[in-house]
């Protein structure tokens, strides 16, 4: 008998660390990992243990060079780092697997810095063409707001590989694919085209339990795991239709548990079989250590009459703005939390 993760990767799916973590990348890729994703938690994480305090100490300090210079070229190392471990696999499969993602400037869509439009778009599209540069199996993630969106067709007629993030609807979904795929086709050639699209789910459920409680039981806790089934259901129809020399996959991201009552493998159980699952390391090590053998559940959606109770007391609309308003602020949160950081160790390691 294999595995759990085993399981579910020879079910078909892609796990993906939700960290860049050098030690967690090399346990879980021991474990079946074939990519990895990074964000400011995780670098501010990997500050606060002191083990980058001599790379920091050591990073150049140019007069002119800012504490949020000093932040990003140390994302950029251990984002690096991550990176050489799969790129074997990026090798093996031709572009098709094997990528980390790097996350563009979140404090883009901060409102006190309360950028333009035009200004936001034009700079996702610079600083997503600048991280991405002299990488071969890095992935620049863009959210999937209105300036993000604008932006992708450009970088993807750059060939730029993107990880459109922050997804919680299908509209969302769409208008990112089509964006993506404008930018796509003018590319003198699709060899090397290669897009995911990061499904939230958890934070659906959290939702609904706050805003829609008047869901039934077989209701409540299954709207995250419907909305990604429908968009990955989508996501495979149109692709196909393309026929890209690679796939274009859903990432069914946010599947650590918010409930407590849930088992922390709810949402990794529910999504088997397909795309990609970009799970928390914690995620990870509950589901190695449950014993469960894994089998294809994507197709396994839920009786018609809850399908039915979900569509017509679940507002899209509503729910799109509140969970992106959140969303965007804990995009922008966390990055400024990791730019103090940056500057009060700086100030108080000595300089090599």
């Amino acid at each position: 008998m294999s595995s759990p993760l085993a399981s579910l990767i020879a079910a078909g799916t892609k796990l993906w660390l939700d960290s860049v973590d050098p030690e967690l990348v090399r346990t879980n890729k021991h474990l079946g990992a074939t990519g990895a994703t990074s964000n400011p938690i995780i670098i501010s994480d990997l500050i606060k243990s002191g083990r980058y305090d001599r790379l920091l100490s050591e990073l150049p300090a140019e007069p002119q060079r800012t504490s949020e210079d000093l932040a990003w070229a140390l994302t950029d190392r251990v984002v690096s780092a991550a990176q050489e471990e799969f790129l074997p696999i990026w090798k093996s499969t031709r572009g098709n697997d094997g990528y980390v993602s790097f996350e563009v400037d979140p404090l883009l869509e901060d409102p006190v810095r309360n950028l333009a439009h035009a200004e936001r778009v034009a700079e996702y599209v610079r600083l997503g063409t600048q991280w991405s540069a002299g990488h071969q199996n890095r992935m620049i993630k863009v959210p999937a707001t209105p300036a993000g969106i604008e932006a992708l067709t450009e970088l993807a007629a750059r060939g730029v590989p993107l990880n459109v993030t922050l997804i919680f609807t299908p509209r969302q979904y769409q208008a990112a694919r089509e964006a993506v795929w404008r930018g796509a086709q003018r590319q003198n050639s699709l060899d090397g085209f290669k897009s995911v699209y990061s499904i939230f789910i958890s934070r659906v459920d959290t939702y609904t339990r706050q805003y829609v409680p008047e869901l039934s039981a077989q209701a409540q806790g299954q709207v995250g795991i419907w909305n990604a089934q429908q968009i990955w259901q989508e996501n495979q129809k149109f692709w196909q239709a393309q026929a890209t020399p690679l796939e274009q996959e859903i990432v069914f991201a946010s599947t650590g548990t918010k409930d407590p009552a849930d088992p922390p493998w709810k949402y990794v159980e529910a999504l088997v079989g397909s795309g990609i699952q970009t799970n928390p390391p914690a995620t990870n090590e509950a589901v190695e250590q449950s014993g469960r053998q894994f089998e294809r559940t994507l197709d396994c959606w839920p009786p018609e009459e809850i399908c039915r109770e979900m569509a017509e007391r679940v507002d899209l609309r509503q729910l799109e703005e509140t969970l992106m308003a959140e969303g965007i602020k804990k995009f922008i949160d966390p990055q400024v939390t990791l730019l103090g950081l940056v500057a009060k160790k700086c100030a108080a390691l000595p300089r090599m």
